[in-house]
C-alpha cells in the first residue's frame, strides 16, 4: 500500500505534468503550518528559476489543475509561491479503510528480507545485572522487534562475558574456600555432580571477593591466571565447574531479562569462539595482515584520509594472550560462517566506538566479512541520575537492576492502588505492566546516542509524554469499546465514516502517518520515533475524544464510525507499543 504522501504526491505530479511543468516538483510534504494547511508543496518555488517564470504564476496553474480532485478538497496557490493543501474527508476515510483491511495496516515490507543479527546484553555471568545494562536491553530488543516487523530475518546475541580472567578468579576462590571439592582432585575421572557447589547469591558474592583479593595480592592473581589457563586449556574439573558457573548465571539473567520483556535467540559468549583464535591468527599471520610490534601481533587499521589517530588492532598481547578484539572478531566470523548475516548492528555503550571502529576496519582489511556486510556501530548514551551524573543507588553504589525494577514496580502499585476497583493480584500484575512501560518508554524516547536523566517521577507520571499516558490512552479506548459492546453494539464489520470534526480529521490524518513512521525507524535504527508517533497519536485521540459525546451519539452509522475509527486507534497504538517491548493492560 502506498504511503500517504506518496499517494498525494502523485496527484500533485500529474497536476504539474497538466501544467506542462516537471512533475518531479510535485513532492509534497506534511504542512509546517498546521494552522493554515494540511500538506504543502514547495515546487513551484524550485521551479521559477528553471522556467523563468515567477513561483506563485506556476502554483496558480497547478492550483487549476488540481480543480475536481477526488484527493484536494483544498488547493490554494499562496505568495510566493507555495501550494496549500487538505485533503477530502472521503479520501482520508478510503485510505484508512485501506489500513484498516490490510495486513500490517498496508506497510510493505522489505522486498529482500536481511538476515540480520543485533549483538545486545553482554553481561558478565557471575555478575548480577545493573542499570548500566538497562539501556542495550531495552534499545536491543527494540530494534529486533522492529526489524523483524519489517520483515527481516532477525537473531538477537545476547554475547555473555564468560571466558575471561573473571572465571579464573572464581575458581580460584572456590577452590580457597573448598578444597575438598572433587573439580580439583586431577586425579578424578567419574563423572562431576549434577548440582552445582554455589547458589546464584553465593556466585554473586564470589566473584567482588576474589577481585578484590587480586588487586591486592601478586600471588592470588598469579594462581588466578593459571586457574584460567587450565580452564582455557581443557582441564577437565575446571570446565565442570564453568559449566555449572554458566548453567546457574544464565537461569538468572534469563529470569531478569524476562521481567523486561527481553529475549535472545542466542545465548553464546566469548568461550564459543575460543578453539576458532589460533587458525584466524594463522589466517592473518599468513595473508600478511598482522605483524608483531613490541612483542604483541597487531592489524594496522589506520587510513589515509582519516584525521584523527586509528591505533592499531591488537590480535595478541606480547605474551599471546587474547584480548576483547580477538574474542570479537573470532565471533564475526563465527557468524559469517554459520549465519551469513548481511547486516550486524551492535547496541554498545557510545564510549566504545573507537574500539569498534577498530574492530570493524579490521574485519574489512583481513577480509573475515563480505564487502556488502554492512556493520553498524549504535553507540548509547548515558542514563544519568537527577544530578546529571551516572545513575547511583542513594548509598553510592551501583544499583542493581533487579532493585530498581522492583523500586518502579512498587512506585506504580501505590499509584495503580487509589483505583479501589482493581486490588490483589491484578493490581500487582497491572502495576508491573505500567512500571515496565515508564521505564522502557522513558528510555526509548530518547534518541539512543544521548545520555538522558533517569526520574521516576517523571516516567511515571500519567500525564505528558509517557509510557503511562500511552497505556492509559489505549485503556481509555478498551473502556469505550467494552461499554459500547454493553449497549449492544457489535465491533463486528464496522467500517470507517467520513470526518465530521477538525478533531477526528486530525486523529485520522495521524493515523495515516503509521507507515512513513516505520521505515524512518527501520532505516535510522531509531526506537524514538516510534516514540514519538504515538505521543502525537495519543495527543490527537484525546482531543477527539474530549470535544466528542461517542457513546450517547444518536446517530447509530455516526457511533459506528467512530467505534471503528476506536478500534484502528488501538490496534495501531498496541502494535507500536509491543514494538517497543511492552504491553497495554485491560484497565488502570
Amino acid at each position: 500500500m502506498q504511503k500517504i504522501l506518496d499517494r498525494i504526491s502523485e496527484e500533485v505530479m500529474q497536476a504539474f505534468a497538466a501544467a506542462g511543468y516537471d512533475e518531479q516538483l510535485g513532492r509534497v510534504t506534511v504542512s509546517n503550518r498546521p494552522d493554515l494547511c494540511e500538506f504543502q508543496c514547495n515546487g513551484a518555488m524550485a521551479g521559477a528559476k528553471r522556467y523563468k517564470m515567477a513561483p506563485i504564476a506556476i502554483a496558480t496553474a497547478v492550483a487549476e489543475k488540481l480543480a475536481g480532485s477526488s484527493v484536494f478538497a483544498q488547493a490554494d496557490a499562496v505568495a510566493p509561491g507555495f501550494l496549500n493543501l487538505k485533503v477530502k474527508e472521503s479520501f482520508l476515510t478510503e485510505y484508512l479503510q485501506g489500513m484498516a483491511d490490510a495486513d500490517k495496516y498496508g506497510l510493505e515490507e522489505a522486498k529482500d528480507p536481511q538476515t540480520i543479527i543485533i549483538d545486545y546484553g553482554g553481561p558478565n555471568v557471575a555478575k548480577p545485572l545493573h542499570v548500566g545494562h538497562l539501556r542495550s536491553a531495552i534499545i536491543g530488543e527494540s530494534i529486533k522487534r522492529i526489524a523483524r516487523y519489517m520483515g527481516h530475518k532477525v537473531i538477537g546475541d545476547i554475547h555473555l562475558g564468560d571466558w575471561g580472567l573473571q572465571m579464573g578468579l572464581i575458581i580460584t576462590e572456590l577452590k580457597e574456600r573448598k578444597p575438598e571439592l572433587v573439580y580439583f582432585d586431577d586425579s578424578y575421572t567419574g563423572e562431576y555432580p549434577k548440582e552445582a557447589p554455589f547458589t546464584i547469591s553465593e556466585l554473586e558474592e564470589i566473584y567482588p571477593t576474589a577481585s578484590g583479593k587480586s588487586k591486592e595480592d601478586p600471588a592470588y592473581k598469579e594462581k588466578a591466571m593459571e586457574a584460567t589457563y587450565k580452564l582455557q586449556n581443557g582441564v577437565r574439573g575446571y570446565r565442570a565447574l564453568w559449566d555449572h558457573i554458566i548453567h546457574v548465571s544464565v537461569s538468572d539473567l534469563k529470569k531478569n531479562y524476562a521481567n523486561l520483556n527481553v529475549e535472545f535467540d542466542l545465548w553464546k559468549g566469548e568461550s564459543s569462539v575460543h578453539d576458532r583464535i589460533p587458525s584466524m591468527v594463522e589466517y592473518m599471520k599468513k595473508e600478511g595482515y598482522a605483524h608483531e610490534s613490541e612483542g604483541a601481533l597487531v592489524v594496522d587499521v589506520k587510513e589515509d584520509t582519516d584525521t584523527k589517530e586509528i591505533p592499531p588492532c591488537m590480535i595478541l598481547k606480547s605474551d599471546g594472550a587474547s584480548l576483547y578484539n580477538t574474542t570479537d572478531l573470532a565471533t564475526i566470523m563465527e557468524r559469517m560462517e554459520m549465519i551469513h548475516p548481511d547486516h550486524i548492528i551492535y547496541v554498545v555503550d557510545k564510549r566504545q566506538e573507537l574500539y569498534f571502529e577498530q574492530v570493524f576496519r579490521c574485519a574489512r582489511k583481513t577480509k573475515l566479512v563480505k564487502p556488502e556486510t554492512k556493520l553498524t556501530f549504535l553507540g548509547f548514551g548515558t542514563m544519568n541520575g537527577k544530578d546529571g551524573k551516572p545513575f547511583k543507588t542513594r548509598e553510592g553504589g551501583v544499583m542493581r537492576l533487579e532493585r530498581l525494577i522492583s523500586d518502579i514496580n512498587a512506585e506504580m502499585l501505590t499509584k495503580i492502588s487509589t483505583n479501589e476497583s482493581i486490588s490483589g493480584e491484578e493490581a500487582e500484575q497491572t502495576a508491573k505492566q505500567v512500571a515496565l512501560a515508564a521505564v522502557k518508554y522513558g528510555d526509548l524516547s530518547n534518541q539512543a546516542s544521548k545520555d538522558y536523566i533517569f526520574d521516576i517521577e517523571k516516567f511515571s507520571s500519567f500525564e505528558g509524554d509517557t509510557g503511562p499516558y500511552i497505556l492509559y490512552t489505549i485503556v481509555r479506548i478498551k473502556s469505550i469499546l467494552a461499554k459500547y459492546k454493553e449497549q449492544g453494539g457489535s465491533v463486528d464489520g464496522l467500517t470507517l465514516r467520513d470526518a465530521v470534526s477538525p478533531s477526528e480529521k486530525a486523529l485520522m490524518l495521524e493515523l495515516t502517518k503509521f507507515n512513513t513512521m516505520m521505515e524512518a525507524a527501520y532505516e535510522e535504527i531509531a526506537p524514538h520515533k516510534v516514540c514519538a508517533y504515538i505521543y502525537d497519536l495519543a495527543n490527537a485521540f484525546n482531543k477527539f475524544y474530549h470535544e466528542t459525546k461517542i457513546l450517547s451519539e444518536e446517530d447509530a452509522d455516526r457511533k459506528a464510525g467512530w467505534i471503528a475509527l476506536l478500534m484502528l486507534t488501538r490496534d495501531v497504538l498496541e502494535t507500536c507499543i509491543d514494538l517497543l517491548g511492552f504491553s497495554a493492560p485491560e484497565r488502570m
